[in-house]
């Protein structure tokens, strides 16, 4: 769904499977919309930044650093992501966009928003699972907000949703963004929209 399609030998891209990676595209936005996901971007793997700042504000600066299944200590960390990263080549860059005055407040009106999106993303993760993309994994926006109060460190309710945060993992969601052509910007203001962004690892 990136730049390098599967190629036959001699270098000739298959349009059969550019067909069918633009409807399985299609059929993702599509769904997607549904979650409150406004765009799906096709990407390179190598244009993912991980950088050690990342965990450097997840350890200070966040009250939720050791206190969930999907932030950091628990999360790989940038060298363990890295490594990952190296085993694809392909990946999806999710937006959502959020607009509400809850961006800085922690209540259930916020917690409604990020569960909507978080599911969406594992359910998008799945889709992709079931139409050939085994190796498929999400990294999804924010924190983990499927509970009210995370059991950490006793045993996850919805294991099969558990996912790593984006930021958990050192990634820079801000180059990532710059070496697609997007510029992102911050909101400054609790009325402002506001986007954010998520990840699936494809192939």
């Amino acid at each position: 769904m990136a730049r390098a399609e599967a190629e036959h030998p001699g270098g000739v891209c298959s349009l059969e499977q550019k067909r069918r990676e633009r409807e399985i595209l299609d059929a993702l936005r599509e769904q997607g919309r549904k979650y409150g996901i406004e765009e799906i971007i096709p990407v390179r793997a190598e244009d993912i930044v991980v950088a050690h700042w990342v965990r450097l504000k997840c350890k200070y600066g966040c009250r939720k650093y050791g206190t969930s299944w999907c932030c950091a200590p628990e999360t790989p960390g940038p060298e363990q992501t890295k490594a990952i990263l190296s085993e694809y080549s392909k990946a999806l860059i999710l937006r959502a966009s959020v607009g509400n005055n809850q961006f800085y407040r922690d209540n259930s009106r916020k917690r409604r928003t990020q569960v909507t999106v978080w599911k969406g993303v594992v359910a998008l993760e799945r889709f992709l699972f079931l139409h050939g993309y085994y190796k498929a994994f999400s990294l999804v926006a924010e924190r983990c907000a499927l509970c009210k109060e995370c059991l950490y460190p006793e045993s996850c309710r919805f294991p099969m949703d558990r996912r790593p945060s984006v930021e958990s993992v050192s990634i820079d969601v801000f180059q990532t963004l710059r070496n697609i052509g997007r510029e992102p910007r911050i909101a400054e203001d609790v009325r402002e929209r506001y986007d954010c962004y998520s990840i699936i690892l494809l192939e």
